[in-house]
């Protein structure tokens, strides 16, 4: 039986360099799959954040498999609720996407208006289909969430769910968010939590970290629950001026 060719020099080197170049191909591939799949293109800025969602938008509700007897008793019911004692609550979702705050509380017969902003028309395209029947109760307008076109305290709900971690200035956009809500309104968030927050750097992701924030921010009876696997859910509310305060 004949001895095995030896491993010369030269042999070694390709070894190496080959070693090196699929160490390079699989941290190349990581990196892609993180600024694209994991971070949604937060990290690339928010028109390729945009380019995304309007790319997934005729399939992102189906994507997200969203179960509405949760969207009904973690969002829809809490938020009635809480808005319960006012006549005509004004509600803005930011980030809207397919509408998903919108729809759970209309369909519960909210009396009140939702106003939806969005970067991606796409995706606000299939909120407008899925919510036609009550038109005069809901509008969808393109903004971006950092630069607002709404005058100081008009709104008496702010929501932003699963969207603050891809937002290029996150201090920004809440600062925005707290600007148009009234005195004594509410602040309802998603927060980004567990292992995976920390694949977001320089945002405020985990538990503390954006709840601290709103504190500074001058917000009071700032409270977390657990949501998702991925997510608690944050209420906090805007300092009464003597008026009635959502309860």
């Amino acid at each position: 039986m004949p001895w095995p060719c030896p491993i010369g020099p030269e042999d070694g080197v390709v070894i190496v360099v080959v070693a090196w170049i699929l160490c390079a191909v699989v941290g190349l591939a990581l990196v892609i799959y993180w600024l694209f799949i994991v971070t949604e293109g937060t990290y690339l800025g928010p028109k390729v954040v945009t380019l995304l969602y309007d790319w997934t938008a005729d399939r992102y509700d189906r994507i997200k498999d969203l179960q509405y007897i949760h969207e009904l008793r973690f969002l829809g019911l809490p938020l009635l609720a809480a808005l319960s004692h006012i006549a005509f609550p004004r509600v803005l979702d930011v980030a809207t996407g397919t509408g998903r705050l919108p729809a759970v509380l209309l369909r519960q017969g909210f009396r009140g208006f939702v106003v939806g902003v969005d970067r991606s028309l796409r995706m606000m395209a299939q909120a407008k289909n899925g919510l036609d029947c009550y038109d005069g109760r809901v509008a969808f307008i393109q903004q971006d969430a950092g630069m607002l076109a709404f005058r100081d305290a008009v709104f008496d709900c702010v929501t932003c769910l699963e969207a603050l971690e891809f937002m290029s200035d996150p201090v920004k956009v809440l600062q925005e968010m707290v600007r148009v809500l009234k005195p004594g309104g509410l602040l309802m968030l998603s927060n980004r939590v567990g292992r995976d927050a920390r694949l977001f750097p320089a945002r405020m992701c985990g538990r503390g970290k954006l709840e601290g924030h709103l504190r500074r921010l001058g917000l009071e009876r700032v409270s977390a629950q657990p949501w998702q696997e991925h997510y608690d859910l944050v209420w906090a509310y805007k300092p009464d001026r003597g008026g009635s305060r959502v309860a």
